[in-house]
């Protein structure tokens, strides 16, 4: 018979022999788990190195938005003759071509005008962006300078109204130097069909506008062009005719009856070139004025 000692023996060793088997299965089962992890990191290895073979890591940064415009904010408390209706976008803004704007009126066919996104970008961004919100309509022009143009653009009719926003002027003609002498046939700095910016206070450009109806040739310039008359000058010209009165602070600018926008919409961009030349549509009362054809509705994108 095995003694106690014996078996005690038998069954140290069959524990330990367990032991080992299992720590070799263990063993077994990491090194299947590390080839694993090591054959999946070679796969990508390979990958990440194919990509790059290819080119994959030389694209070029993806390009950061050019910032075109520039909106100073004008507080609503300081000023409560301005109408909030949110400020355009600053970036992806055209900078080339012309967009078309049709002005209609109580008193005429539809004045349609070319703004200029060449010269005057910011302009025409905020004349699209003001149209889209029917910011124009049913506004009054307020006033009939002494200049011979006719100011439109303010919803309050106070010459002191316009967005709650502002911007620098753009394409200021250049007056020729006080020494110089006009060249013969030069045309004035503003002549009749230009469509210009009239600051409040001068500088500072929102929503006002004015239409010449006659030529205006100042010793400086102080209107920013951003457009010119393309059709129905002749209408302005028969605005402009409207006698004046008082209006409240001295001054007899005020149409004697109203002269209302109905409607100002903004086209779409085009890249044709502006026609150069007097602009179609004779002033009233010109030598051989004739009415030109009605232009098409402008077709306009309003938010």
């Amino acid at each position: 018979m095995p003694s106690s000692r014996d078996r005690q023996r038998k069954l140290a060793r069959a524990k330990l022999d367990r032991q080992l088997a299992r720590r070799a299965a263990a063993l077994r089962r990491r090194r299947r788990i590390q080839a694993g992890v090591g054959a999946a990191v070679a796969l990508v290895l390979v990958g990440v190195g194919g990509f790059w073979a290819l080119g994959g890591f030389d694209r070029e940064p993806e390009p950061v938005a050019t910032e075109i415009c520039s909106w100073t904010p004008v507080n609503a408390e300081d000023n409560p003759n301005v109408k909030d209706v949110g400020r355009p976008a600053t970036t992806d803004l055209p900078t080339s071509g012309t967009r078309p704007m049709t002005i209609t009126t109580n008193l005429g066919r539809p004045i349609t005008v070319d703004l200029d996104l060449t010269d005057a970008p910011c302009a025409g961004a905020s004349f699209s962006y003001l149209a889209g919100k029917t910011f124009f309509d049913n506004t009054k022009c307020h006033e009939i300078t002494t200049e011979g143009a006719v100011r439109c653009g303010d919803p309050s009719g106070t010459g002191q109204g316009g967005p709650t926003y502002s911007y620098a002027g753009e394409n200021l003609p250049q007056a020729p130097e006080p020494a110089a002498s006009p060249a013969p046939g030069q045309p004035p700095l503003y002549p009749a069909g230009t469509v210009a910016l009239v600051g409040n206070p001068p500088g500072s450009y929102g929503s006002q506008f004015l239409i010449f109806f006659k030529d205006f040739n100042p010793s400086s310039a102080s209107y920013p062009v951003i457009g010119q008359v393309t059709s129905g000058l002749e209408v302005v010209a028969t605005i402009g005719a409207v006698p004046t009165v008082d209006n409240g602070s001295g001054s007899t600018v005020k149409p004697e009856k109203d002269v209302v926008i109905q409607t100002l919409t903004v086209g779409e961009v085009s890249t044709a070139a502006p026609s150069p030349g007097t602009p179609s549509g004779s002033p009233a009362g010109s030598p051989g004025a004739a009415p030109a054809a009605s232009p098409a509705p402008s077709t306009t994108g309003r938010s």
